[in-house]
C-alpha cells in the first residue's frame, strides 16, 4: 500500500514547495517548520487506518460516545535529518513513545557503500505498530536495515514508513524488502545521482535543517 499525498492538492503542496525552494531553504526555522507541517498531516493520515475502541466521555452536561485510539504507535526515526519530519509525528500521537537510530553510509574506494548502524533506542515494540520516520527516502537501504534489525527484535503488529520524498529506486527496494510495509510520501521523485541525492528532491536534509558537518 502507498499513499502519496501531493497526488491530491492541498496547502500540503505549499509546505512542500517552499521544502524545495533553494532561495526559502536557508530559513533553517522555516525548514524544519516545514518538515513538521507535513508530519503532521502524515500522521493525520496514518491515524485514519488504525484501531479504535469506542469510550464514554463525561462532559458537563452529559455523557458523549466518541471513538479512541486502541493503542499508540512508536514512533522513529534515523538520526539526524529525520529529527523535525518525526516531530510532526510526535505533535499528533503525542502520548506516543519514540525510537531513535543512528546510521550512516560507509563509501568504499570503488564508490559503492554499507549501511552501519551505530545505535537503537527503541522502547519495548512487542506487538505494537511501528512508524519509521525519515525526511529522505533514496536508495532505501539504511531504511530496510534498520526495518529489519527492528522486526528481528520484535513481532511488530504494523510497519508504516513515512518519508516527505522518496525516489523511484528507493519505493522499489522497499516493496521488495519490506512487503508488508505501509508507505506514506508526500512525492515521489523518478532520479538519483551518483552519490544517491533524490532530483530534483531538496538537497541534503539533514545539512538544511541543522547545518552543514564536516
Amino acid at each position: 500500500m502507498i499513499f502519496i499525498l501531493n497526488k491530491t492538492n492541498t496547502i500540503a503542496n505549499q509546505f512542500l514547495a517552499e521544502l524545495r525552494d533553494v532561495n526559502l531553504q536557508q530559513d533553517k526555522v522555516r525548514f524544519r517548520r516545514n518538515q513538521e507541517k507535513l508530519g503532521e498531516i502524515l500522521a493525520y493520515e496514518i491515524s485514519k487506518t488504525l484501531s479504535y475502541t469506542e469510550q464514554e466521555i463525561q462532559t458537563p452536561l452529559g455523557i458523549a460516545p466518541i471513538n479512541m485510539p486502541a493503542d499508540e504507535p512508536v514512533l522513529c526515526t534515523i538520526l539526524r535529518a529525520g529529527l523535525p519530519f518525526h516531530q510532526g509525528f510526535v505533535n499528533y500521537f503525542d502520548k506516543s513513545p519514540s525510537a531513535f537510530v543512528t546510521a550512516y553510509r560507509k563509501v568504499k574506494k570503488n564508490g559503492t557503500f554499507i549501511i552501519n548502524i551505530d545505535h537503537i533506542s527503541a522502547p519495548d515494540m512487542e506487538g505494537k505498530t511501528l512508524i519509521i520516520c525519515d525526511t529522505m527516502l533514496a536508495t532505501g537501504q539504511s531504511l530496510v536495515q534498520v526495518c529489519k534489525e527492528l522486526i528481528a527484535q520484535y513481532n511488530l503488529k504494523e510497519l508504516h514508513i513515512a518519508a516527505v520524498i522518496a525516489s523511484t529506486e528507493g519505493i522499489q527496494h522497499v516493496r521488495a524488502n519490506l512487503p508488508k510495509a505501509k508507505l506514506w510520501l508526500c512525492a515521489v521523485d523518478e532520479e538519483m545521482t551518483s552519490k544517491s541525492y533524490i532530483v530534483p528532491g531538496l538537497g541534503d536534509a539533514g545539512d538544511l535543517a541543522f547545518g552543514e558537518k564536516v
